[in-house]
């Protein structure tokens, strides 16, 4: 009896099923090459710089802060460390009841650059992070070119200031954010961690790319927070963050905005210049970052869902999806659609399991154990999608400490 005479024909209601599979999965993953296509071509990650005498004074930093006495101050020596182009480090604090205050007056006696304000009370129909980068803006000086909002759970590398204004000013960006390198500690952030990052490079392609600036339009536009440098001009015409005031994701409110009037937006690999440890394990992890990365403030409802399913289709289903596939090949079953399915998710997870390396340099391993969890995070995509989805369906009441009634 010859191989192809032992195949069994498919149940009528799984081939449909796989039929609809393919209909919607294979546009899916045309979409996800064009995206992971720019990487070969993609700007380098940003060398540091040392600053020269043509960026003196160019650049106020504000860094918004609520209780960061225990992370703050890495932030500080880093910014600190600074040269000349660093015209002022605002420290704009919302009545933090730590010891944040304390920590920046310290510094302050080392480095006369510091300086704290105070951003409350906060105003009907804002969020408190884009209010303290607003008042910011309005108390720094009219002499800076450049406005960089930094945060305070960051790292800055030495050169970060000097290499980020040199890399504005060549690409000709009025916007221009960086990705950073991430702090990981403990099994579980490796483990879910680069699940949740992938989510961001699946729907915006990797820093550096044409896709994630304003190249291709500024509905795609992707930006970042952490370290976000804007020329004073644009923010004076754009009333400060008045654009993003309501945001939970003001950094890319305020980048897409941007583009939208016709400004040129960058985001560039900021690894080699800028550090970040943001949250502490793996549940903080899912809560709190988790909860903005769906996006929904900077995009219309459809956007937001479309990139749910696309997700869905290209991240979370793939790896549940193979084994099945793989069972009913080996129960016998056989039919070109099977094959084309089976190929296509085989394709998807081979894939994921290969970005790990693309992905690597993005991490500092250095000050944690459990490293090895990071090679099985494409495990964790089902669970990166799900809470995706989650935030998506869901307007935040509590940030930070601070309590928001719908806005």
């Amino acid at each position: 009896m010859s191989q192809a005479s032992t195949w069994i024909n498919l149940p009528g209601w799984i081939a449909v099923a796989l039929f609809v599979l393919l209909a919607i999965q294979l546009p899916a993953l045309a979409i996800l090459l064009s995206r992971l296509l720019q990487g070969p071509t993609r700007q380098p990650p940003l060398p540091p710089q040392q600053a020269n005498l043509s960026q003196f004074g160019k650049v106020s930093v504000v860094v918004p802060t609520l209780n960061e006495a225990e992370r703050i101050q890495p932030c500080l020596d880093g910014l600190s460390r600074q040269s000349f182009g660093v015209r002022e480090i605002i420290i704009v604090d919302s009545r933090s009841q730590d010891g944040t205050v304390d920590r920046v007056k310290t510094m302050q006696q080392i480095d006369p650059r510091f300086r704290v304000i105070y951003d409350d009370p906060l105003p009907a129909g804002w969020v408190g992070r884009p209010w303290a980068l607003h008042t910011g803006f309005l108390n720094s000086s009219d002499q800076s070119t450049w406005f960089l909002g930094v945060d305070a759970d960051t790292q800055p590398q030495p050169g970060l200031v000097a290499g980020l204004v040199a890399a504005a000013e060549a690409g000709n960006f009025d916007l221009v954010s960086l990705s950073p390198q991430f702090i990981l500690k403990q099994p579980g952030e490796f483990w879910l961690q680069p699940a949740l990052l992938m989510t961001l490079i699946y729907r915006f392609g990797p820093s550096g790319s044409a896709i994630a600036g304003s190249d291709l339009g500024s509905e795609r536009v992707m930006a970042n927070g952490q370290c976000f440098l804007c020329r004073r001009s644009l923010l004076t015409m754009l009333d400060g963050y008045s654009s993003a005031r309501n945001s939970f994701c003001d950094d890319v409110t305020l980048a897409r905005y941007a583009a939208a009037q016709g400004a040129k937006v960058g985001f560039l690999d900021g690894a080699k210049l800028l550090k970040v440890r943001m949250y502490e394990g793996m549940a903080e992890t899912w809560k709190e970052w988790g909860r903005s990365l769906d996006l929904k403030d900077a995009a219309t409802p459809i956007q937001t869902w479309g990139d749910v399913a696309f997700l869905a289709l290209v991240q979370g289903l793939p790896l549940m999806l193979l084994p099945v596939l793989m069972a009913l090949v080996f129960l016998g079953y056989a039919a070109p659609v099977l094959w084309i399915c089976l190929g296509m998710n085989a394709l998807l997870v081979t894939m994921r399991f290969a970005l790990l390396w693309a992905i690597a340099s993005s991490y500092d391993a250095s000050q944690g154990k459990g490293a090895w969890a990071f090679w099985l995070s494409p495990f964790a995509d089902p669970l990166a999608v799900v809470r995706i989805a989650l935030s998506a369906s869901r307007t935040p009441t509590q940030w930070r400490g601070r309590q928001y009634d719908a806005v």
